[in-house]
């Protein structure tokens, strides 16, 4: 069975498990369930600490992981990224009291504390900058006012936690990091398996950002609609019972739909409908 590590808790864990489920896999039912087996897909889920996610598969006991790409990199781990899943998005920045600094190169000599030592210490070394890293698990905000630390990195999203600590953000983001599925470095990156269960995400990631759109249009609009509507390869064109009539489908982003809908209607296309896309492979 193929063995895939998934995040047991954290913003990581529930999106996770919807997007397997998506996916036609079985999911657990209770949080306290640390391995799922799903017989019919010959898959073995194992629910672990996103942080650790990393460790396990780089060891080769199990397959493949989802985590985050900051955990991934913060490990240090003998793994790589094969697949971006687009939720968990964050960004990871310095933040720090207004006139301590006011770029990374200011930052000799200064202590920066952070849950994320390793990504912290790497940038800081490929920056050539001499400065102490303490590692604190959560709430780093408080390490300046207590005076553990003179800069804090950590992961930004609206920044109101950091203005409410009265801290501003320092230079540019670290990393952007977000969810993916990861492999160990130097595994066999053909293996059917793994190629399956890759397939079935990319084809829920796609069900989701596009939806099928049908509408009629007279033929000698096919051409301007069709360049609303090219689809993936090319649209589907059928004549209707009415000569000189077509009914088209394609698919089409969904954010744009509502657009790519006013359009045809102004170009002159009726019966125009969207429908969404549960599951497809391309």
């Amino acid at each position: 069975m193929l063995r895939i590590a998934v995040p047991n808790k954290g913003s990581l864990s529930g999106p996770a498990g919807e997007m397997l489920h998506e996916a036609g896999y079985l999911q657990r039912k209770d949080s306290k369930e640390l391995v799922l087996v799903d017989p019919e897909n010959e898959v073995e889920f194992f629910y672990l600490r996103p942080r650790d996610i990393a460790i396990y598969v780089s060891s080769g006991r199990l397959d493949i992981g989802i985590t985050g790409r900051d955990l991934l990199l913060d490990s240090g781990a003998s793994a790589e990224e094969i697949l971006q899943l687009g939720f968990a998005r964050s960004t990871f920045r310095y933040a720090t009291k207004p006139g301590t600094a006011s770029g990374v190169e200011e930052f000799g000599g200064l202590t920066i504390a952070t849950s994320y030592e390793g990504i912290v210490a790497k940038h800081l070394a490929d920056k050539g900058i001499d400065a102490s890293v303490v590692h604190l698990d959560g709430a780093v905000e408080t390490a300046i006012e207590l005076g553990v630390a003179q800069v804090i990195a950590d992961v930004v999203e609206t920044g109101t936690s950091l203005r409410n600590a009265g801290l501003g953000v320092v230079g540019e983001p670290i990393i952007t990091s977000e969810a993916v599925v990861i492999r160990r470095t130097g595994a066999d990156p053909d293996d059917p398996k793994v190629q399956r269960f890759l397939r079935r995400l990319q084809g829920v990631l796609v069900a989701r950002s596009y939806v099928m759109m049908d509408y009629d249009c007279r033929v000698e609009h096919l051409e301007q609609a069709v360049a609303l509507t090219p689809g993936l390869e090319s649209p589907t064109v059928s004549p209707l019972h009415h000569e000189g009539w077509v009914a088209v489908r394609a698919m089409v982003p969904a954010k744009e739909a509502q657009r790519i809908m006013d359009d045809l209607y102004h170009l002159g296309a009726r019966a125009i409908l969207t429908t969404a896309i549960h599951a497809c492979r391309l």
